[in-house]
């Protein structure tokens, strides 16, 4: 548990502060608006999953572990640190009033127009982008969707660090 808490919450901090400074300093169509880099922040952020298993691996375990053990350590951070992204999401998003995805919609309509996509085409994105924005203002809707675009990529690091760390000789303790 003192694993999941330091490290995964101190991975949701990095990827949420890292987001956030994309959201607010980037240009809307910079690189720091892109889903690549949020899911770039998000494994490089994650690599504290890889650094807490590798502790409890090295202090708690004598330097020996088995997949299982190093896997539901990794899962443990990885759920915190889905839960802290959440939570700091939540906050954000109040803090600004919850003008994220009014402004999420409004860029992906500016560039759609500006790709001289067709009025028709066009009457169609925006009656679903509006279906997205009535959906995300329930947060029984925007709650889980925001805990799983981090979780399934901290499940992923978290079983191939128990893969990687399961072995004693990877990274040994000095």
């Amino acid at each position: 548990m003192k694993y999941a808490l330091t490290y995964g919450l101190s991975s949701g901090a990095v990827i949420l502060v890292t987001l956030v400074a994309g959201i607010t300093l980037g240009d809307r169509n910079s690189v720091f608006s892109t889903a690549w880099f949020g899911y770039l922040v998000m494994l490089a952020a994650l690599t504290f999953i890889f650094v807490g298993v590798k502790r409890y691996r090295d202090v708690e375990a004598g330097g020996v572990t088995g997949f299982g053990q190093a896997f539901a350590v990794g899962l443990g951070i990885a759920v915190a640190a889905a839960l802290a992204y959440v939570v700091l999401w939540e906050a954000y998003l109040a803090a600004t009033h919850y003008a994220f995805m009014d402004e999420y919609i409004a860029g992906i309509v500016r560039a759609r127009h500006a790709a001289g996509v067709s009025a028709t085409a066009m009457a169609q994105e925006v009656a679903g982008l509006e279906r997205m924005r009535v959906q995300y203002r329930n947060p029984l809707y925007r709650i889980p969707m925001t805990f799983l675009e981090i979780f399934p990529v901290g499940l992923l690091v978290a079983l191939v660090s128990a893969a990687v760390l399961r072995n004693p000789r990877v990274l040994p303790a000095r």
